[in-house]
């Protein structure tokens, strides 16, 4: 066999050993380019004392939950992304505010004061008839049953 015919082989060899192991590994892993899915809860952004009042207002009609999110911390982002991932919540099912902590704290403190719950972050509060039912921060907002 010529050396050129030996070298095109093994290029041939070499590209197929990489397309099986490329395919096998975007069997397990997932391909790159595969958008992942992306879910959007009806967020209502939460960013003046003056809505808290209108939040106990409606909670006596429907359950209102306020989550209160640190920008800048990396579990706060985790355990939001992981709770945009597990709940499917609804506009029918109750209310969902959204509390950037770093650009509204004093909103973050008016609801501590107004509903009795020492700030935690990231925190979720769920209000029925004007008074926090529960309440719960970190990884235990992922087991906090939102009915």
């Amino acid at each position: 066999m010529k050396p050129a015919a030996v070298f095109v082989s093994a290029i041939f060899v070499i590209l197929c050993i990489k397309w099986n192991i490329m395919g096998i590994m975007n069997k397990i892993f997932g391909k790159a380019s595969e958008e992942k899915e992306t879910k959007t809860l009806p967020w209502n952004a939460l960013h003046s004392v003056e809505q808290l009042d209108g939040i106990k207002a409606k909670s006596t009609e429907k359950t209102q939950l306020i989550f209160k999110h640190s920008t800048r911390c990396g579990i706060s982002r985790m355990v939001l992304n992981q709770f945009e991932k597990d709940f499917d919540l609804t506009n029918e099912r109750l209310d969902i505010h959204f509390l950037d902590l770093l650009n509204h704290r004093d909103v973050s403190n008016e609801i501590a004061a107004t509903f009795g719950v020492v700030h935690e972050s990231p925190q979720v509060l769920l209000i029925k008839n004007g008074v926090v039912v529960a309440h719960a921060s970190h990884g235990a907002i992922n087991g906090l049953p939102l009915e």
